[in-house]
């Protein structure tokens, strides 16, 4: 699943390009939408939504406003071209291709490709909650929306777009290194909440520039993680590599929500330091399922 700033980076892009621009045409291969053609409208706006894209055109009359709304996925992504360019992806993975006088939009294997009316967009995307790079975040609101379900690990709690919107695998498992919190503590047995949720969304708003994604910042807030040689991130994916703060070896485990019957969900993998994140105790798993691989 795309990170909240990758949306963030792609919808400024797609915004950049397309924003206040006539389309010439439109081409939705998807067969829902496969007759839907918008050429002749214009692009008002293209903003992110948590993990999710909102293209908002305008049609011929004031009441004709619609959206197109896309999600990633695992394997999607927009990308801009000039008028007529080489695309760089096999044509048989397009979904959406929307052509203006300067530019060309593709949208690439994407996960979910819809129009609805503008006026409607709560229908999809009226679930999720605070947008961690977005206009309106209300950290408050986020913290209340995870403390409500209190027995579900953290790590599980993190990546649910409905108590806030825009984390994935790389800063759940980086926010709650930081705050030296392992993925499989309960929300209710967190110290500090709020701390995790102000690390989750300062490591995302540190990455809405150019450059490699990093999580290693320095006192300043400045990413140090892109020099040349030096990990871009804490624990993600650095299984067997030593700790940056301790030099014990980052161990990879799984984590997820138990369903009640012995069976766990929502499956993934999660990186932590044994020393800095302390497996829990006996009875703090009761909500969630964890395995470390060592």
């Amino acid at each position: 699943m795309p990170e909240g700033d990758s949306v963030f980076r792609a919808a400024a892009q797609l915004h950049a390009a397309l924003a206040g621009k006539e389309l010439v045409s439109s081409d939705f291969r998807v067969p829902r939408f496969a007759t839907l053609k918008l050429g002749g409208w214009t692009v008002d706006e293209v903003v992110p939504r948590g993990k999710h894209l909102l293209m908002r055109v305008q049609g011929p009359t004031p009441r004709d406003r619609l959206t197109i709304h896309s999600h990633l996925k695992m394997e999607g992504s927009w990308q801009v071209y000039p008028p007529g360019g080489r695309w760089r992806k096999p044509g048989f993975t397009a979904r959406c291709v929307l052509r203006t006088a300067t530019a060309d939009a593709v949208g690439f294997s994407l996960g979910i490709l819809e129009v609805v009316r503008t006026d409607q967009e709560d229908s999809i995307v009226g679930h999720l909650g605070p947008d961690l790079l977005g206009p309106d975040w209300d950290a408050a609101e986020a913290e209340r929306r995870l403390l409500a379900a209190p027995d579900v690990p953290v790590g599980v709690a993190l990546l649910d777009q409905s108590k806030l919107a825009g984390i994935g695998n790389i800063y759940r498992c980086e926010a709650c290194f930081l705050s030296g919190v392992h993925p499989a503590l309960p929300v209710s047995a967190v110290p500090d909440l709020a701390a995790i949720i102000t690390d989750a969304r300062v490591l995302l708003s540190a990455n809405l520039g150019p450059g490699r994604r990093t999580t290693v910042l320095n006192a300043r807030g400045v990413p140090v993680g892109r020099t040349a040689g030096r990990p871009g991130y804490w624990v993600y994916r650095r299984e067997h590599q030593p700790c940056l703060k301790c030099g014990t070896p980052i161990r990879r485990g799984v984590l997820g929500k138990d369903t009640g019957t012995g069976t766990a969900t929502e499956e993934r993998d999660i990186y932590f330091c044994p020393t800095c994140q302390p497996l829990p105790g006996p009875g703090t798993e009761s909500a969630g399922a964890a395995r470390s691989d060592s």
